[in-house]
């Protein structure tokens, strides 16, 4: 669903992703886990084709990026460190707008089915100002999700969230993953990381320093790999 091949970004002298290549399959949820600096926004712009790499190829579902560009959006959710939400709209207003953006039918069911699954039903009329950050976050997810994409690139998804909502986004992710969607996270918590219990990557320096199942690695070790790779 989704493939990378000896993908290349530079800035400058820098270096932001250093020969990529991951393959990622129908349905699979991949962790995405390193420090800050390591390229894992920069490789997740990529995908969304809001960056252009500088050299390697990729694909998804079937697709060159570099000539499919329009199609792959279609088909893809992702969300950003930016919620991309209008504060003085509602949360209602807020997913009726991009729903029209996207053509979606029967709007009014798929917003009230999100709300609910995001735990914002009893917050529809407020507006997103007034909303907490996580709040913010769980209806960001939500506009992520309305044009029901095939894969989705969350940089990282659970932040400014509680423990209740952290655990109710894990529970969603696995279920959007048992549905067929394709799942690529961001994440430089580890713990997170370990508790979806899927594939993780651990990325440094723009490089993939580990790829494994989760059930593979305890949190010791996942921790020594993360912490080894950036010595």
């Amino acid at each position: 669903m989704i493939e990378t091949r000896k993908l290349v970004k530079t800035f400058g002298p820098h270096s932001a992703l250093d020969g990529v290549s991951l393959s990622i399959e129908r349905g699979e949820i991949v962790a995405l886990v390193g420090p800050n600096g390591a390229g894992k926004t920069t490789l997740l712009r990529i995908l969304a084709t809001l960056a252009r790499p500088t050299s390697g190829s990729v694909r998804m579902a079937g697709l060159d990026v570099a000539r499919a560009g329009i199609e792959i959006r279609r088909r893809v959710g992702f969300l950003s460190h930016r919620s991309l939400l209008y504060d003085d709209l509602s949360a209602d207003q807020n997913l009726h707008f991009y729903a029209r953006m996207y053509d979606v039918p029967d709007a009014s069911t798929r917003i009230e089915e999100l709300l609910t699954d995001v735990g914002l039903l009893d917050r529809r009329a407020e507006p997103v100002r007034t909303l907490s950050r996580g709040m913010q976050q769980r209806l960001a997810l939500a506009r992520v999700l309305l044009h029901r994409p095939d894969m989705l690139l969350l940089d990282e998804p659970h932040s400014g969230l509680d423990l209740m909502a952290a655990d109710a986004l894990t529970r969603l992710l696995a279920e959007l993953s048992t549905a067929g969607r394709t799942i690529l996270l961001t994440t430089h918590d580890l713990g997170f990381a370990a508790q979806l219990r899927r594939r993780v990557v651990v990325l440094v320096r723009g490089r993939v320093a580990r790829d494994a199942r989760a059930e593979d690695l305890d949190p010791a070790s996942l921790r020594a790999s993360y912490i080894g790779a950036r010595a």
